[in-house]
Parts: C-alpha cells; sequence; structure tokens
C-alpha cells in the first residue's frame, strides 16, 4: 500500500451545507436561520434575553454571600496521602508540608494551603503540617501514631 492509495472511511468525511444557493437546495432563501429580525442577521449573541420578558436569571432569587478573598484550599484525603506514601514518593519519617507535597507530585499547587480530608485510612505514623483538617482526619492520624500540626488559631 502507497500514500497515494490511503482514503478515508465511506462517510467519514461530510460535504459542509452550502446555504443561501436557491430554494432548491433546501436551505435557500433564510438559510436555516428562520424568518427576518435581530437573530437572523450576523454576529449577534443576545446571552440570556427573553424578549423583554425578566431573564431567568434576574427572576431566581439569590441566596447567602460568597467572599471573593475566601481562601482556596487543596483537598487532600487520607487515602491519596497514604498511596505516595507506599509508592515511596513521600518519606513518613519527616514532617510533610505543602511543599513535600507539592515536590511528590501529590498536589499540583499549594493555593492558599492543603486542607486534610478523612477519605480513606493511613497506616504510617506521619507528621503533616497543613493549614486545616477535619476532625476525622485528626482522629485518623493519631490513631495510626501520628500528629497534625495546624497553624495557631487568629484571635
Amino acid at each position: 500500500m502507497r500514500l497515494n492509495q490511503l482514503s478515508d472511511n465511506e462517510g467519514a468525511r461530510k460535504a459542509r451545507m452550502r446555504v443561501g444557493r436557491g430554494i432548491g437546495s433546501g436551505k435557500g432563501k433564510t438559510s436555516g436561520r428562520g424568518v427576518k429580525g435581530q437573530k437572523a442577521r450576523t454576529g449577534v449573541s443576545i446571552k440570556g434575553f427573553e424578549g423583554g420578558q425578566m431573564p431567568l436569571h434576574r427572576r431566581i432569587p439569590k441566596r447567602g454571600f460568597n467572599s471573593l478573598n475566601r481562601p482556596d484550599y487543596v483537598e487532600l484525603n487520607l487515602g491519596r496521602l497514604q498511596a505516595a506514601i507506599d509508592a515511596g514518593k513521600l518519606d513518613a519519617k519527616g514532617t510533610i508540608d505543602a511543599k513535600a507535597l507539592t515536590e511528590a507530585g501529590v498536589i499540583r499547587r499549594g493555593r492558599d494551603g492543603v486542607r486534610l480530608l478523612g477519605k480513606g485510612e493511613i497506616k504510617s505514623a506521619v507528621t503533616i503540617s497543613v493549614a486545616g483538617a477535619s476532625a476525622s482526619a485528626v482522629a485518623a492520624v493519631e490513631k495510626a501514631g501520628g500528629k497534625v500540626v495546624l497553624p495557631a488559631a487568629a484571635e
């Protein structure tokens, strides 16, 4: 077989529909755009506009408050931490912090800190320094003989 003998499978490439080429083409006159008006023109996109009716995103009630400055923590489960220790990526004897986790490839970047969550189980006795931890995660680490170091609460 030669390069000039290669061809696509039947139906793999479909020719585009040529619009506005007379009524016999099936896509003549309005070219599939319906009838007159703003939306029949090119370059128009009215996201969320409902013809003067109050748009959905303004009709639905808003609840709560989301601070723009809230901390963005990286969530880390105990199972993921144990898997990294078993794979030899992390040293269980030293203190494990965001920098060590990033270097080991367990997390991509530290962001505003790491929050330890209790999903999975940990068997190694580790000292882990994180920005936050759930009560179940702290209990599991201490049960395995380790320690969770949290920053001092700001008062």
